[in-house]
């Protein structure tokens, strides 16, 4: 798509050129493209412009080699929205518990889902509930292959985005933050997506979206059997014509901090040197990313200070922004940065339907 809009632009340019018309944009993209999602003179889009510009460049000292060129990025609240109110695989958790009929939860899983519920609007989460979610989420979708699990995120994803009007959960993109992924992948940068969420679900996501392979996503990690193994060790089984991968109950560790940091290490192999994010999940990445590297690099943190067309709380990312900024990222303020942030069509509404859309099963 955004090949096509070059294309479209270019020739715009040149008909302007020919009517001696001329157009006053700013672009990025090799020239080809428009940041226009962004506040042009905003100070992070002009730093990562110059960065980029400097290390494409075979006659600067900064130039990094392709094959080096790797970047990673975090999800929610990063690339996607994670306040509406809470994160979606909070809202897939309570569709599969409360709402979807033709599955029959533990009564362990309706308790769980309940008390998600009731603190969902304040993501006043405890870590006993956070870990507790990650386990149960395994369970609910265990048996599912893996385009069945694919299906039932992507029907999900079909919903209208709660605290929105005009925007499903599926196109609940930051739309600056795709132009920075497609930047630099028009830059032959390797882009790779380190999630917390699980990773089955953040493919699925992004894949309506952003041209990242699944091969390059990572994220919390569910184990996977052959549908005839009946728990046996993977050791003790040899897969059959009649069998099929599926999703089991067996969960890994939350793919955050410095578990980000290893599984970078143990899946890309090379160290990042571009790397962006929102939170102290990311931190640690950060820090690889800028720390001993051989090349120049550079890290972003997003802060949610803008609480009039998102649910940003601008005190407490002002807080966030000091600690970012004396760490060595760069910040990038929704508030100040971000032309847009979902589209022109997308509104706040400030009301949400959470408590009645999951006010229990039945």
């Amino acid at each position: 798509m955004r090949k096509i809009c070059s294309i479209v632009l270019a020739i715009v340019v040149m008909i302007g050129s020919l009517s001696g018309c001329s157009l006053n944009t700013k672009t990025a993209y090799g020239g080809d493209a428009v940041f226009e999602d962004w506040n042009q003179e905003a100070p992070a889009l002009l730093t990562l412009q110059e960065y980029v510009e400097s290390v494409t460049d075979e006659k600067s000292k900064d130039f990094i080699p392709v094959e080096d060129r790797i970047a990673t990025f975090d999800m929610d609240g990063t690339l996607v929205a994670e306040l509406y109110p809470t994160y979606f695989v909070c809202y897939l958790y309570e569709w599969r518990v409360l709402k979807d009929s033709d599955f029959q939860p533990s009564n362990e899983q309706i308790r769980l889902a309940e008390e998600i519920r009731d603190v969902g609007l304040t993501n006043t989460y405890t870590s006993e509930m956070i870990d507790a979610h990650r386990k149960e989420y395994a369970k609910v979708f265990e048996g599912m292959t893996r385009q069945q699990f694919d299906d039932y995120v992507s029907e999900v994803l079909m919903k209208d985005a709660d605290g929105f009007s005009g925007m499903l959960y599926r196109d609940s993109f930051f739309k600056p933050m795709v132009e920075v992924v497609e930047y630099l992948q028009e830059n032959d940068f390797t882009v790779y997506v380190c999630s917390g969420s699980d990773r089955d679900t953040c493919r699925v996501l992004l894949k309506n979206y952003l041209d990242i392979p699944d091969r390059q996503i990572i994220g919390t990690d569910v184990g996977y059997d052959a549908s005839g193994q009946n728990e046996k060790p993977g050791l003790s089984y040899q897969m059959t014509p009649e069998d099929q991968v599926i999703r089991t109950d067996r969960v890994f560790e939350k793919n955050e901090k410095m578990n980000k940091v290893s599984h970078i290490v143990e899946e890309i192999g090379g160290q990042p040197v571009l790397s962006f994010g929102n939170s102290s999940g990311d931190q640690s990445m950060h820090m690889y990313t800028i720390t001993n590297n051989p090349y120049r690099s550079a890290a972003f943190m997003l802060i949610a200070d803008d609480d009039i067309r998102d649910y940003g709380d601008p005190v407490k990312a002002q807080e966030l922004r000091a600690k970012w900024e004396g760490l060595g990222f760069h910040v990038i303020s929704m508030k100040d940065d971000f032309r847009t942030i979902y589209g022109d069509n997308v509104k706040k509404t400030g009301t949400f339907r959470w408590m009645d859309e999951f006010k229990g099963r039945g």
